[in-house]
């Protein structure tokens, strides 16, 4: 899903709107404040005379959450932090699983623990700085897909053949939902795509419902966030090699994408982007343990808050000069996930 996301940052409006490319402007923002102090404020463009420093931002680095929602619930189905480094031309990308563990409260009150929930009970805002507190630092940019979006895409650059990493066997007559694949390289409409990212359980285990259900990769739902990264790397590829497609992957955007991102600034890292090496990406998913139950909410993914801060500091996230402390991370834990180190 979230592939018509970077494909579209890359291509779209290149043609008509390069004249209007310019770098686009951040807030300036406090050194965050410790992990259990009040929120950050990113408000005002100017710095204070509070005597806070200002942390010091890379030279044209931009940060963007990547996201698409689930068909059935509504909750974000695919969170992707991105961070894109135009001097240098590198992207880090890394997953953050759906279920991560957060306490997360809506305006009537009502408690949900899981990091998918945070959109659909209090908006993008909200879910922004969720993410923000996770990683340590601010998204500048926020882009969501709806699935036809995603549909329309792989179908435009004429499908793609991609090595299907397991076996998918899932059933949901409520959805009309039918996933049926084996493993290894195989050509995908866009259909076939959006069936390929979605799937994360299997429905052909022993017994019957729900005892028939299992998980689809060995590594739950990290295995399936690899998987929706390869295959965005697949599609976004094909996409920038047919130039002559680019008002067609405009008008895909532009009808199903929301963001806050100006004409302008889709215009700048266009024209930064058609030029970009694949091989400059480094991609990942935040570590954890899936199988924690909280306050009766089962199976939420907890952050290893060490290993978080590993991931930023060394994989190209962190947009800082400096690197990013624990105290700027603030993650929620419960106490009981289990440790594979």
């Amino acid at each position: 899903m979230v592939l018509l996301i970077l494909s579209s940052l890359v291509v779209v409006g290149y043609t008509a709107f390069r004249l209007m490319a310019q770098p686009p402007k951040i807030a300036l923002e406090e050194t965050p404040p410790p992990a259990e102090s009040a929120g950050l404020s990113t408000d005002s463009p100017e710095p204070t005379d509070s005597g806070t420093p200002t942390r010091q931002r890379k030279e044209y680095t931009y940060t963007f959450l990547l996201c698409a929602s689930d068909q059935a619930s509504g909750n974000v189905d695919t969170m992707i932090v991105a961070t894109y480094d135009t001097v240098n031309q590198t992207i880090a990308m890394a997953s953050i699983p759906r279920d991560t563990l957060i306490d997360g409260v809506s305006p009537k009150g009502k408690s949900f623990h899981k990091l998918c929930s945070m959109y659909p009970y209090n908006g993008i805002d909200a879910l922004k700085e969720e993410v923000r507190k996770i990683v340590g630092f601010p998204i500048d940019f926020y882009v969501k897909v709806n699935t036809k979006g995603f549909v329309k895409l792989v179908d435009a650059v004429g499908g793609v053949n991609f090595n299907v990493p397991v076996h998918m066997a899932y059933d949901d007559p409520t959805q009309n939902l039918h996933i049926h694949f084996e493993p290894g390289m195989q050509y995908l409409t866009g259909t076939d795509a959006l069936k390929v990212v979605r799937c994360r359980k299997n429905s052909d285990g022993s017994g019957v419902y729900p005892h028939n259900i299992y998980d689809a990769y060995p590594d739950a739902d990290i295995g399936r966030t690899k998987t929706q990264r390869e295959l965005i790397m697949a599609v976004l590829k094909k996409a920038i090699s047919q130039p002559l497609n680019l008002p067609t992957y405009y008008n895909i955007f532009m009808e199903n994408v929301e963001t806050d991102l100006k004409v302008s600034d889709l215009a700048y890292f266009a024209d930064k982007g058609l030029s970009f090496n694949f091989d400059n990406v480094t991609a990942t998913s935040l570590p954890g343990d899936g199988t924690v139950k909280y306050k009766g909410v089962s199976w939420c993914y907890e952050l290893y808050p060490d290993k978080v801060l590993d991931i930023v500091n060394t994989s190209g996230l962190n947009p800082y000069t400096t690197d990013i402390t624990a105290d700027m991370l603030n993650i929620t834990q419960s106490g009981t996930a289990k440790r594979y180190d």
